[in-house]
């Protein structure tokens, strides 16, 4: 499959070999690549992980750099909620190597690294993302520093440090850390393995919503998404999207993205009608994976959300703690995040036979 890095916004064209991680008019990269053509015979069934997807998936046939990072993420539970919401699931996406749904990224980026002979990634992270991106760069030997804030989840910053990845931190907001983190990518001329930027990490998080089609043997009519930068709400998007070029479903999923209150730009700039989030000043909230302030995919994740007719819910810290907590009633021990996103799932107005999914984005064994 032939490749190339595009901006979003002048539609200039890089070669994928680059080290760049954005356009030169400082749009962000999008990848233009051959037409997905899929359909249900090109399932490899004796693959069960993410990877029976892997001719929807930008790796020629010959390529075999994705079996060699591969640690069996993905193909996770879709299950009913419980009995008295039988159209309601929960995919439960902590269920994976590193225990988020970040490792669906995170192992396509790094096949794509480890096919383009990189010795050396840097990235930044809440840590879910950076915990992911060390454990397959280490799996194939490539040295990795990942950029977090000082406030991280010593959990978290354990895990990282378990991969011997070099855990770099910044005293700072979410802002600040990516911003460290792409001023050492310059100075060091090393590649960024960004899951913001590079457009192959919604590669990998777009098979979500394969699973998710394969496993109820269609399209949900809901999807309800926790958002910061974007990368599941994108990742399914993209994912929905092909399955209907390919005649796969009839539509794409109506998307709710769930944020908290404390740090709300893509529900604020939603509400307002606007096409692009403003950055704004965000306060500290539990759900530490979404407290993104400048969203640098914004314009896009608005796009997604008005474009399937979704919307965007904001919650409380208070119902992010409810939330969790009844979560684990039902036997789900989830991390904050995850824990917002179901108590935007407790404030939509679901009708009764309308088929929601959601994710439950990352184990609570992780957070502090």
């Amino acid at each position: 499959m032939n490749e190339a890095y595009i901006c979003s916004e002048c539609h200039q064209t890089y070669p994928v070999k680059d080290m760049l991680w954005k356009c030169k008019c400082g749009g962000v990269l999008d990848l233009l690549k051959e037409k997905v053509a899929f359909q249900s015979e090109n399932i490899h069934h004796h693959l069960p992980t993410m990877w029976r997807y892997v001719d929807a998936l930008p790796f020629s046939k010959e390529a075999d750099s994705w079996k060699r990072v591969t640690m069996g993420e993905g193909n996770t539970p879709l299950i009913s909620l419980e009995p008295n919401a039988p159209n309601t699931y929960v995919k439960v996406d902590y269920m994976m190597p590193t225990l988020s749904f970040k490792d669906r990224g995170a192992a396509v980026l790094i096949a794509k690294a480890k096919e383009l002979k990189l010795e050396s990634v840097i990235a930044d992270s809440s840590g879910n993302a950076g915990t992911a991106i060390a454990a397959y760069a280490k799996r194939v030997g490539i040295a990795c520093d990942i950029f977090l804030s000082s406030g991280t989840s010593p959990k978290k910053v354990a895990q990282i440090k378990a991969h011997e990845a070099r855990v770099r931190e910044v005293n700072g907001t979410r802002e600040d850390v990516a911003a460290a983190a792409q001023q050492a990518v310059h100075n060091e001329e090393k590649f960024y393995a960004s899951h913001v930027y590079n457009p192959y990490f919604y590669e990998g998080t777009k098979t979500y919503a394969y699973e998710i089609w394969e496993q109820l043997n269609g399209a949900p009519d809901t999807l309800i998404v926790p958002v910061g930068n974007g990368t599941l709400l994108l990742g399914a998007y993209y994912g929905f999207k092909e399955l209907k070029e390919n005649g796969l479903i009839k539509k794409v999923p109506k998307i709710v993205a769930v944020q908290a209150k404390n740090c709300s730009p893509i529900q604020q700039a939603f509400k307002r009608g606007e096409k692009e989030a403003m950055p704004i000043s965000g306060q500290p909230t539990l759900a530490e994976g979404i407290a993104i302030a400048a969203p640098a995919r914004s314009k896009q994740i608005l796009s997604a959300i008005r474009d399937t007719g979704g919307d965007v819910i904001r919650v409380s810290e208070e119902d992010i703690q409810k939330a969790r907590t009844m979560l684990a009633e039902k036997g789900f021990y989830v991390e904050p995040t995850t824990a917002a996103n179901y108590a935007g799932y407790l404030r939509y107005a679901c009708e009764s036979t309308e088929k929601v999914v959601i994710p439950l984005c990352g184990a609570g064994i992780k957070a502090t």
